[in-house]
């Protein structure tokens, strides 16, 4: 009985690091998918007035808003140049990038 409550306790703080360590990597994603080319390094200084700060949305909002841009349900102007970026963004990292951008 000790043994299965220490595997299941050791398998629910499993997946906190692994929830923890996907925020962490929502800083790498977004370097790395090129977010901060137009958004600012930062995520709160965009290169154009026009973008939007990215920094402190709520993650749900802004996962919701990259799978819009990204099926096409969200299709203006702004969201052209995105589509393209989000097509190479896979679920699970933008899940990470938006529970990032909900830190800063």
């Amino acid at each position: 009985m000790k043994t299965l409550v220490l595997s299941a306790s050791a398998a629910v703080l499993s997946l906190g690091m692994i929830g923890s360590a996907a925020a962490a990597d929502g800083a790498a994603l977004f370097k790395s998918k090129t977010c901060f080319s137009c958004h600012g390094q930062d995520a709160n200084t965009p290169i154009m007035p026009m973008y939007p700060k990215l920094a402190g949305q709520s993650a749900d909002y802004a996962l919701n808003q990259m799978k819009d841009i990204k099926s096409g349900a969200r299709n203006n102007g702004q969201t052209a140049a995105m589509k393209g970026i989000m097509a190479m963004v896979s679920d699970d990292e933008m899940k990470a990038i938006a529970e990032w951008l909900s830190t800063l």
